[in-house]
């Protein structure tokens, strides 16, 4: 059994729990963080110095922290070799993409864009800025607009880890208030992944309690 630390509307939670939904994983979650709180204790610092969501424990085992750790984590005990392979240049290739989904289009959009659109007050959102964050993120997502051109998924034709890292952004990056590009490829990427259960389920859910309005 899983017990997973993190609110549902924390992004990374998402997308820790989007991959136990597609791997279909038993699982307890307790909400912390944000408005939940519970970070700042004794206990929750011994299971996570750092003190950030989210954090997971498979049973006894020691608790791990940090998204990407613990998306590996669970791949490689629990995925099939289709979603996370074994052979180490295949494998190369899902996680470059899952790498770069993480440094490349997350950092991109989660302070730079989705901070200044529904974590800032009306009054001091700054326009300009929000269209410059868009421009720079959308010249990431470009790339992905290309490889899915060619691929039907971000790392190739199989659902994969990278899908993960890359695909929990998208549903507040085309929900929320911006003007978009057009980046047909990618629209088409992110509705296959809307009909995906454990997608709509885990990320495809509200973030109004981040508003500040």
């Amino acid at each position: 059994m899983l017990t997973i630390w993190g609110r549902k509307t924390s992004s990374n939670v998402q997308a820790l729990m989007w991959c136990v939904g597609e791997l279909n994983l038993p699982h307890i979650r307790h909400d912390a963080g944000h408005r939940y709180g519970g970070l700042d204790t004794p206990e929750f610092g011994r299971l996570n110095p750092n003190r950030t969501i989210p954090v997971l424990q498979d049973g006894s085992n020691p608790p791990i922290w940090e998204t990407g750790a613990i998306l590996r984590y669970l791949a490689a005990r629990y995925g099939k070799d289709s979603f996370w392979p074994a052979e180490p240049l295949r494998r190369a290739r899902v996680d470059q993409w899952a790498e770069w989904a993480k440094l490349n289009v997350a950092q991109a959009f989660t302070t730079p864009v989705f901070w200044r659109v529904v974590r800032t007050a009306p009054e001091e959102r700054d326009p300009d800025a929000i269209k410059r964050a868009v421009r720079d993120l959308e010249v990431k997502l470009a790339l992905a607009d290309t490889q899915l051109s060619r691929h039907t998924h971000i790392a190739g034709d199989a659902f994969t880890l990278a899908d993960i890292q890359l695909g929990h952004i998208l549903y507040r990056y085309y929900d929320i208030d911006i003007d978009r590009a057009p980046l047909p490829h990618l629209q088409l990427y992110y509705q296959r992944l809307g009909a995906r259960p454990a997608f709509r389920q885990h990320v495809m859910i509200s973030y109004e309690e981040l508003r500040v309005t």
